[in-house]
This record gives structure tokens, C-alpha cells and sequence, in this order.
């Protein structure tokens, strides 16, 4: 038996990459490519590479490691990702998402740089919102709430009155560091206890109320 859940916020921030855009195939091979090259254990690296920057997952693989080398790592490891868009797809939903949001308050919130965004959305077939808040745009990788939090000051709305859609462990603690509430999407979400949780986002209908509210009516 479903329930529906309702959800009230006055904008929603989107993570990208197991939230809008599966692009699991590609981080796998990125990913498997460099734990081999380091000699680590892909499986283990892979547990914890989603939703951060790359420099970040290097830092917290290899803690002795040169913080110069993992950014560069990191650079090249964009470009051999921005290259690679064999099997992106959308989440299924994700396209009649994005359009329900129009003209209500929304930004992308990725740890994805702009060239990488860009081109996972478009092998998805995903519009671009207007308002994106990438790896150029913040000092620190999720699970550092920077990227929530100047999403919400850019779109001029208090963090209470957000909600985050997130799939990974880093952005869901990115999301409740910055006060936000966070609707989880994937199985992989559920094991890091999102205020809602979705298959995908076709369980997710959103409508914009007379107020300048958003309401989210959460099926799962």
C-alpha cells in the first residue's frame, strides 16, 4: 500500500547525478579506472565517490596523498567524464520534473563542474535550470552544505524553506548541514534517512500555490 506524502517549501534545489541524470555507468568506469591506477579497491572506492568532488573522494581515500595531485587528478578525471556519456540517461520522471518547476523557485545544485553538467544533462535530454550552483561556484565539496546554502541565498529564500532532492550520503548530509529538509531518490538514498524517500521521480507531483509556495505530493 502507497502513501502520499505533502511537502510545502518555497524552493526546491536539485542535485544532478543519481537525481535527475543516472550516469552510473560512467562514474563507475571513471572511478574503476582510478582506483586501479592507485591500487585500491574499486568497490570500495565506489562506496563512497557519489555526490562529492572528486578531489574530495581522493582526499578521504588517501589522506597522505598531495592535495595539488588529487586536484589535478580531479581536473583530468572531469575531462575523461565530460567525454564519456556512453549510457546517461534521465531518472525516469526527470523531464516532466523539470517542467512542472517552471516559474516556481528552483536551482541545480552538482559537485559536477559546468562543462560536465552541461553535457550529462544534454545526453540525458534534461533542460539546464537557470539557476546552477556547480563546482566553480563553492570553496568545499558536498558533504559541506556550501552549495545548498548559496542556492537558497541566490534564489532569496531561507534554508527552512528549502528542500533538497538528493540520492548520495554526502548530499543528504550536505542538505540537513544546511537546515534544508531532503527527499531522497533511489535506493541508494534510503539508507541515509531522508525526510521522504522515491523510486524515482515519477512518484513526485509538484504544484505552486497562490502564496509562493511550492507543494510536493510524495507518493512512495
Amino acid at each position: 500500500m502507497t502513501a502520499t506524502t505533502v511537502l510545502t517549501a518555497r524552493a526546491l534545489l536539485l542535485d544532478m547525478d543519481g537525481t535527475l541524470v543516472n550516469s552510473d555507468a560512467a562514474v563507475e568506469r571513471i572511478w574503476r579506472r582510478w582506483a586501479e591506477r592507485n591500487g585500491l579497491d574499486g568497490d570500495e572506492v565506489l562506496k563512497v565517490a557519489h555526490g562529492r568532488q572528486g578531489y574530495a573522494t581522493m582526499a578521504l581515500l588517501l589522506p597522505d596523498r598531495p592535495v595539488d595531485r588529487n586536484h589535478a587528478d580531479n581536473a583530468r578525471m572531469l575531462a575523461e567524464e565530460t567525454a564519456d556519456t556512453d549510457g546517461v540517461v534521465a531518472i525516469p520522471g526527470a523531464s516532466e520534473f523539470l517542467a512542472s518547476l517552471h516559474g516556481l523557485p528552483h536551482a541545480l545544485v552538482t559537485s559536477a563542474d559546468i562543462a560536465l553538467s552541461a553535457a550529462r544533462m544534454t545526453a540525458a535530454g534534461l533542460a539546464l535550470p537557470d539557476l546552477r550552483i556547480t563546482a566553480e561556484s563553492v570553496g568545499a565539496s558536498k558533504p559541506d552544505p556550501e552549495g545548498f546554502l548559496k542556492g537558497a541565498a541566490e534564489l532569496g529564500v531561507d534554508a527552512a524553506d528549502c528542500i533538497v532532492f538528493e540520492d548520495s550520503a554526502a548530499g543528504i548530509q550536505a542538505g540537513r548541514a544546511a537546515g534544508m529538509r531532503v527527499v531522497g531518490v533511489g535506493e541508494r538514498a534510503g539508507f541515509h534517512g531522508p525526510d521522504a524517500l522515491v523510486s524515482d521521480l515519477t512518484q513526485v507531483r509538484v504544484e505552486g500555490a497562490e502564496d509562493g509556495t511550492i507543494r510536493l505530493y510524495v507518493t512512495g
